[in-house]
C-alpha cells in the first residue's frame, strides 16, 4: 500500500516538473517581445536639428484665427523637450551635428485649440490642444531619409475652471511632453 502511494507522488511530481519547465519556458521565449529598440545597431547618436516655425497665419480664416495662435519659441521648446527625451530614453545619445549617424529635423506647423466641452452657460470648459509638425529622420552616413511623417501630433486636454483646471501654458507643456515622446517611441521603435 505505501509503494503503491509513493509511485502516484512520485509521477505527479514528476509531471508538475514538465508543466513547470514548459511555463518557464514560455515566460522566457515571450513570443518574440523585446525590451530592445529597433534600431539599426549600426545607429548610435542622433543630433536634433533646432525646430522651425512654419505655421502660416496667412491663410487661416476668420473661425480657425480664433483657435490658432502662436507662443514664442515654441518650436524651440519643442526642440528642448526632444532632445531631453532622447537622453532620458538612452538608445541615442545625443551629438554635435557633425558627430551624428542620423538627424532629426522638424517643423512646427500647427498649434491649434479645440473645443471639446462647454458650461450651461455656453462657456468653454475644456480643450484639446494639438501641436503639429512635420518630421524626418535622415541617414548621414548614406546621405537619405529614413523615414518622413507629416502632420504628427502632440497633444493634450484642459479644462478651464473646476477642480481639474490648469493654465493654458501648462496644456502647452503637457502637450509638447506628449510629442516628444511620440517623436522618440517613432525614431526608435517604428525602423
Amino acid at each position: 500500500m505505501g509503494c503503491k502511494g509513493t509511485g502516484k507522488t512520485v509521477y505527479h511530481r514528476e509531471k508538475m516538473r514538465v508543466i513547470a519547465f514548459i511555463l518557464i519556458l514560455s515566460f522566457v521565449s515571450g513570443c518574440g517581445y523585446t525590451t530592445r529598440s529597433m534600431i539599426d545597431p549600426n545607429i548610435k547618436t542622433i543630433y536634433i536639428k533646432p525646430f522651425e516655425n512654419k505655421i502660416d497665419f496667412g491663410t487661416q480664416d476668420s473661425v480657425y484665427s480664433k483657435l490658432r495662435t502662436y507662443y514664442p519659441n515654441l518650436e524651440t521648446d519643442i526642440t528642448t523637450a526632444v532632445a531631453s527625451r532622447f537622453l532620458f530614453d538612452g538608445n541615442l545619445k545625443v551629438v554635435k551635428e557633425n558627430d551624428a549617424d542620423v538627424i532629426l529635423k522638424g517643423e512646427l506647423v500647427e498649434y491649434r485649440r479645440d473645443v471639446l466641452r462647454y458650461k450651461d452657460d455656453e462657456d468653454i470648459e475644456e480643450y484639446r490642444l494639438n501641436i503639429v509638425v512635420n518630421i524626418s529622420l535622415w541617414n548621414t552616413k548614406e546621405n537619405k531619409i529614413i523615414w518622413q511623417e507629416n502632420r504628427f501630433t502632440g497633444e493634450t486636454t484642459y479644462f478651464t475652471s473646476g477642480s481639474k483646471a490648469k493654465a493654458e501654458s501648462t496644456a502647452i507643456k503637457d502637450g509638447i511632453t506628449d510629442l516628444a515622446r511620440r517623436i522618440v517611441e517613432r525614431a526608435i521603435e517604428n525602423w
